[in-house]
Parts: C-alpha cells; sequence; structure tokens
C-alpha cells in the first residue's frame, strides 16, 4: 500500500459510521438533493445503507397472483414468497438504489445480507410467520472490507440461518442491527416527512419518554406513529442517537443534519 493510500485508509477508519434505512415506499420519492447531500455526508462518515422494498414486492405478488399476508406487522414469507422477496430486494430494488447513488457520483456496493454471512438470523415463528427472522449477528468485517475499498454498502434485507436457509427481514430491524453493530454514531430513517412536528414545526430533538407523551396528545398520530416506534425501538447500548428525516429534501443545513433526533436520554443538549 502507498503512503498515500495508507494515509487516506487511516482517515477512513477515524470517521465516525452514519447507517440510513431507506423504506421502500421512500425509493421511488428520494430527491436529487438528498443524493447530493448525501454525497457530502460520505466526506466526514463511514457510511452504510439498508434499505426496504415492501411495494415493489406486494405490486410483484399481486402480477403473479400470489396472497400476501402480514401477521403481527411482518410479512409472512412461504418459500414461494421468499422467491419473490428475494427477486425484488435483491435485484429490482438494489439495482435501482445503487444505480441512483452511482450518477451522483458516490461509488457503491449492493448486497444480500444472506452474501458471504453478512446478516446471521433466527427464525421468529415458522408457524405463523414462515421463512421470516430476526438478527443474531452482523458480520462487521466484511462491511468494514467493503468501506475500506471506498465504496458505500447498500444491503438488502435478507438474512440466513445457522442450517444455511434464507429468510426475510424487516428493513428497520436489520438497519439498527447493523448500526448497533458497527457502534454507528447515527441511525437515519428517511421518510416522507422533515421529522416530526408539532404545529407543523420540525421538534429538532427528544426522547422516548417525550414521544410516549406526544402521541398520548396526539401530536404524533397515524402513519407517523410506526415510524417513530421504528426508530426508538432501534436505541440500543450501542446507538444512542437515531433521526427521522426526508428524503425529498437535502438531509444537511450548513453542518447540521436535518430532522428530528430522538435520544435514549437527553440533558443540557448531552447525550447519557
Amino acid at each position: 500500500m502507498t503512503m498515500s493510500k495508507s494515509m487516506q485508509a487511516t482517515e477512513r477508519n477515524h470517521k465516525p459510521v452514519l447507517v440510513i434505512k431507506l423504506g421502500g415506499s421512500m425509493i421511488d420519492k428520494i430527491s436529487e438533493s438528498f443524493y447530493k447531500s448525501f454525497c457530502e455526508l460520505t466526506k466526514h462518515y463511514q457510511c452504510v445503507v439498508v434499505h426496504g422494498g415492501g411495494p415493489a414486492i406486494t405490486s410483484l405478488l399481486e402480477d403473479l397472483n400470489i396472497k400476501g399476508e402480514f401477521f403481527e406487522g411482518l410479512r409472512k414469507t412461504t418459500a414461494e414468497t421468499l422467491e419473490v422477496v428475494t427477486m425484488t430486494l435483491g435485484g429490482t430494488v438494489s439495482a435501482q438504489v445503487t444505480s441512483a447513488f452511482t450518477k451522483q457520483g458516490v461509488p457503491c456496493v449492493g448486497l444480500k445480507g444472506s452474501d458471504g454471512g453478512l446478516l446471521k438470523a433466527r427464525f421468529i415463528n415458522k408457524e405463523k410467520l414462515g421463512f421470516v427472522g430476526d438478527i443474531e449477528e452482523v458480520n462487521v468485517s466484511l462491511i468494514q472490507q467493503i468501506i475500506q475499498q471506498n465504496y458505500i454498502p447498500v444491503i438488502a434485507p435478507l438474512a440466513t440461518t445457522a442450517e444455511g436457509q434464507m429468510v426475510n427481514v424487516n428493513a428497520d430491524v436489520a438497519a439498527a442491527a447493523v448500526a448497533s453493530a458497527l457502534k454507528a454514531e447515527k441511525l437515519l430513517f428517511v421518510t416522507d416527512v422533515p421529522g416530526i412536528l408539532n404545529q407543523g414545526e420540525v421538534i429538532p430533538q427528544t426522547t422516548p419518554e417525550e414521544i410516549q407523551q406526544l402521541i398520548a396528545d396526539d401530536v404524533i398520530y397515524g402513519g407517523m406513529i410506526p415510524k417513530v416506534k421504528s426508530a426508538v425501538n432501534a436505541l440500543s447500548e450501542h446507538l444512542h442517537e437515531v433521526l427521522i428525516v426526508s428524503g425529498e429534501q437535502s438531509l444537511v443545513q450548513g453542518n447540521v443534519i436535518k430532522g428530528t433526533t430522538i435520544y435514549q436520554d437527553v440533558k443540557e443538549g448531552v447525550v447519557k
């Protein structure tokens, strides 16, 4: 390795990690300004993208006359459904996302979580959900190797069990697991709103406890509730900061990432 390459690698390794979760319903709505601002963020963060693909999966299932079912908010995944999920997440949607980033000058690699043991999972409830898993292990070394080669990993939420069976994983859960394993500084949930709103104004920062009250007071309501709950559920001992941001505008304003930041605890602006 040349001195310049060595210095570049050292520089990258000292950047904090930023994980972005792109919801399937947002992929067609992401603005050019979002992609351009993401490109700027890659100068300051080691970035990883996890994407969903729910609407595209539902559409293809309907085209193939395959009945789609949900149980407790998760897609019931039969062997037949798993084929469609794999084709969609690891094929069509992955290509769409990587192409969009590449057009903005962001070199990236599309991966299924089942590739190279990237995501290891266990069945949640095979009887009721079929081939649906929960993440048990993340291959951090593989992700870091990709980042060190100056590529952004773009991960489709598929995983394998200890027996080598591929399973479908909720994208929110996969993103949270990846962020936690990488000890990410931030996890961004990209949505169709600029953050949590109170009377039309973005709440800049909040906590899980405050969010419970905002839901009780009907400040957070309707389709925003599951988005916020997914963000709160992502918080862990390794991940202390989750943001809800808009995919329809630039991610940054000045040097600050726009949106609502949810902390484990906030006191005088310090994360506890």
